[in-house]
């Protein structure tokens, strides 16, 4: 499992379980191996020994390691362990899904949210999953509708058909969908789908405060806090659990005095009458009263007089990779699927997942290398081998769309989530990589511009680890410094 830890000077940990879990659990790691700043060479034909020198230590014996890497054009493969054998490839997914959402969508595409007028003072407000939509473009629907001389709105519904199927993937683990991780997908999506507070230390023998950003959303709970604040020579950590009752939330664990407050994020329980109640706020701020408010799923739309759209896809691209944002990755899945849906009896999320798979395709990725049931890598039920990323980022590099693509990715040192890793290697600012964890699941696939080798794509996965992420991150590491030193002799 995956503890989150909020606030890591203070060691304050959200566990979204309702069992006890002791800290003794956690695996202490073993002292890694710090990837090498060495700039000597390393001929094409003893790349393999050195890679197995690295991926056979012992403490490896029980790991899983999947590797393809190759020439980004052509030419022979360079190194290849199970290439072809399928792996939970966690966040490194996304780099299919966003591949077909470039090829499909283009990088101009956006996700525009509409109001449209059906009667007197009767309106109606159409989500079409744009991720991005936060209470800022509240703000500018209700300026728009101040701009038109609307003072009351008599009825406000919300229509939710766009986006087909349950809002929270069914293979997804407990703890996922009760952290910011795995927050509900559907035509509406509003400040990421999470709400947030505040765990504020009082005196000694005191409850947590408990401080809301929305008060309004504060409403919508029943809160049992069983937290209290200790002396600061004692241990600091927070369990948060939200029933499954979606009404109660339990507050569990402690707080020094001397500790910074805490915020707490958490996945919305309906991400329609959340949009209601943020935009009930938002028109207030405009002067324009609300009356009815209500969910339908489907209409007659007539004129629109207000909306807001996304940043272009090219920027919804670059979050979603960048800094692997699994809500993004979900929502351009079920972007993939409005064309082709056809009957309410497919689910958007299935309908996308097709689209992604003849998108793939025309790529030149063999459809028998992957089993996909998500867009963003949180299921475990996702299967793909290394040699389908490989085909994914060999297949991209020769769209007219490939520089878009490449500049989604992390940077090895400099950027998203590679920005802490790579540094001061040769490796730093030369590679491009979509990086993934789940526990036991580590993973690493993008492109490199060798220094004295022809560009190269990669992809490393790694499964069924019993060491720590740290640990197998830093043999990764190890594996692509490696690479920066090929040259041809």
């Amino acid at each position: 499992m995956r503890l989150k830890t909020l606030n890591q000077p203070l060691g304050v940990l959200l566990i979204f379980l309702t069992s006890q879990i002791g800290f003794s659990s956690i695996a202490k790691a073993q002292t890694p191996v710090a990837p090498t700043t060495s700039t000597k060479s390393i001929c094409s034909s003893q790349l393999a020994t050195a890679i197995d020198a690295v991926i056979n230590r012992p403490l490896f014996s029980r790991v899983r390691w999947g590797i393809l890497i190759q020439p980004l054009s052509t030419g022979p493969t360079l190194y290849s362990r199970d290439a072809q054998k399928y792996f939970t490839p966690a966040s490194n997914l996304k780099l299919l899904t966003t591949a077909a959402a470039l090829q499909e969508l283009g990088a101009n595409f956006r996700i525009r949210t509409s109001i449209y007028q059906n009667g007197n003072g009767i309106l109606h407000v159409v989500g079409r999953g744009d991720p991005s939509l936060s209470d800022t473009e509240l703000q500018k629907l209700a300026q728009q509708l101040k701009q038109k001389r609307i003072t009351q709105i008599q009825q406000l519904s919300a229509d939710d058909s766009y986006i087909q199927g349950d809002i929270v993937n069914p293979t997804w683990q407990w703890e996922d969908v009760q952290s910011s991780d795995g927050v509900p997908v559907s035509s509406f999506i509003l400040n990421k789908n999470i709400f947030s507070f505040k765990l504020v230390p009082q005196a000694v023998g005191k409850s947590l405060q408990v401080l809301w950003l929305d008060p309004g959303e504060a409403k919508q709970w029943r809160i049992i806090n069983q937290s209290i604040t200790v002396p600061q020579n004692q241990p600091s950590y927070v369990n948060v659990t939200r029933e499954l009752s979606g009404t109660v939330l339990r507050i569990q664990g402690q707080l020094t005095t001397n500790s910074e407050e805490s915020l707490i994020d958490l996945p919305v329980v309906d991400p329609n009458y959340y949009f209601l109640r943020r935009f009930r706020t938002a028109l207030a701020t405009e002067k324009i009263t609300l009356g009815q408010t209500l969910v339908v799923n489907g209409g007659v739309n007539q004129q629109e007089i207000a909306f807001v759209e996304s940043p272009p896809l090219a920027e919804l691209l670059a979050e979603t990779n960048l800094n692997s944002n699994n809500l993004y990755a979900e929502a351009l899945l079920r972007a993939l699927a409005v064309k082709k849906l056809r009957v309410k009896t497919q689910t958007s999320a299935d309908v996308g997942l097709e689209v992604v798979k003849a998108s793939l395709t025309k790529l030149g990725v063999d459809p028998a290398n992957y089993i996909l049931v998500d867009g963003s890598g949180l299921s475990r039920r996702d299967l793909v081998t290394p040699e389908a990323f490989v085909q994914t980022l060999r297949g991209m590099a020769k769209t007219p769309t490939a520089y878009i693509y490449r500049a989604s990715l992390p940077v090895a040192g400099k950027s998203g989530t590679l920005k802490g890793r790579f540094q001061g290697t040769p490796a730093e600012g030369i590679v491009q990589a979509k990086t993934g964890t789940l526990t036991g699941v580590v993973s690493l696939s993008g492109y490199m511009n060798a220094p004295k080798y022809e560009p190269l794509v990669f992809s490393i996965i790694v499964n069924q680890s019993n060491q720590s992420a740290t640990v197998i991150r830093q043999a990764i590491d190890e594996v692509v410094v490696l690479l920066t030193q090929l040259q041809h002799c």
